[in-house]
């Protein structure tokens, strides 16, 4: 069929919607995709005058997503999209998606990938059965320095890992901004719409994934307390949890919205036999290595003596910043390349499959179930179960 941009469609993040924004901006950065159509607000007129916006044809500026995926379905091969965003509220990400596999439709979505466990079984099975795609968008795996550590991690330059410490603080919910006109604040703490658990379903999640990314190894026993700070709100918004993984390894991990002057503080770090590695999300052209007998380095993004998957995913010389939107651009290239290869007849690479996917949101489901069962037992210990 020959290499061409890719098709896409979105479902949700029309005007006022932050991420819908982010995710536009991410998929236009390396020119390989194009926006094609949208049911981008459940409101008709929203719909329309979001489209209107964004340039789309008005008949492609659809009304619901079961018109998007009706309509794309009867146009041409050379016309219809490959793919639909889904930028939707936690409750509205399986359906629409499970009706995107149904249609033939690869599919990016944000996380968690589904309100609960049974569902994003559901959804790897679609997958499994349609041989599609699916690109789970936990934005932080896609810096250039969080795949150095991942890849020294690999290649055995801190021997055996011990211990890690991952931690998401965030201070945005330390008031009841929800019921001060907050439409993001609203649907995280609501039940319904957001799931078993709020901070760490929306953040826990992203640090959870991180500490297995960079250290490939699975979460296999935890020791949760989750907490309401903020009286009157429906879900969590803190928590902390002792881990265990599947090497023996230890580790701690902290997720918390009620941390006063705090804005995307995600860190971490990963000790093994010979030395430690620091990573901070809000200086992220930075990983810090600290040796066991030797001084400590400092490793820049952009530098020659980087490891070829952190070059891949670099765009610039060092010491030019590169970060979130770059990070977010990576994981939708590297899923566009993989999507670009199937529909050639060709294996993607291994580096163009890496982006977290449904086995990821599979694990990231059974994070915040069994996180929340570990919080509720009077047990110390709880398996992971999946």
């Amino acid at each position: 069929m020959g290499y061409r941009k890719l098709r896409m469609g979105m479902i949700g993040g029309g005007k006022d919607a932050f991420i819908g924004a982010v995710h536009r901006i991410a998929a236009n950065i390396d020119g390989q995709i194009e926006l094609c159509c949208g049911a981008l607000s459940v409101n008709p007129e929203v719909a329309k005058e979001s489209g209107k916006i964004l340039f789309l044809d008005e008949d492609r500026a659809y009304t619901s997503y079961q018109e998007l995926f009706e309509k794309e379905s009867l146009l041409p091969a050379d016309k219809r999209i490959d793919f639909v965003t889904i930028v939707t509220p936690n409750f509205a990400h399986f359906e629409p998606a499970m009706m995107a596999l149904e249609n033939g439709f690869n599919v990016v979505i944000e996380k968690p990938i589904t309100l609960s466990l049974e569902e994003a079984k559901l959804l790897q099975q679609k997958v499994e059965e349609t041989g599609l795609t699916l690109c789970l968008t936990h934005t932080y795996s896609g810096y250039p320095m969080v795949k150095q550590a991942r890849q020294m991690v690999k290649d055995g330059m801190l021997g055996a890992i011990r211990k890690i410490m991952v931690e998401y603080p965030q201070g945005w919910l330390s008031t009841l901004t929800e019921r001060e006109g907050n439409a993001g604040a609203a649907w995280r703490t609501d039940p319904k719409k957001s799931g078993k658990s709020g901070s760490m379903g929306d953040i826990g999640t992203h640090a959870a994934q991180l500490a297995e990314y960079i250290s490939g190894l699975k979460i296999s026993k935890m020791c949760a307390d989750l907490n309401i700070v903020v009286e009157g709100r429906g879900l969590d918004d803190d928590g902390n949890v002792l881990l265990k993984f599947d090497n023996g390894a230890n580790g701690v991990l902290i997720a918390s919205q009620i941390a006063a002057g705090e804005e995307n503080a995600l860190k971490i770090k990963v000790y093994g036999e010979k030395g430690g590695l620091e990573w901070h999300q809000m200086e992220p052209n930075t990983l810090l290595m600290k040796w066991l007998d030797q001084p400590a380095q400092v490793y820049r993004a952009g530098q020659a003596y980087l490891s070829d998957v952190a070059k891949h995913n670099t765009r610039v010389p060092g010491g030019h910043p590169e970060g979130y939107l770059e990070a977010f651009a990576n994981i939708y290239r590297n899923f566009a390349a993989t999507v670009s290869a199937k529909l050639n007849g060709e294996q993607p690479t291994e580096f163009e499959l890496d982006f977290p996917n449904v086995a990821d949101g599979v694990r990231g489901m059974a994070f915040i179930e069994n996180v929340v069962a570990s919080s509720q037992s009077d047990q110390k210990w709880s398996d992971f179960k999946i």
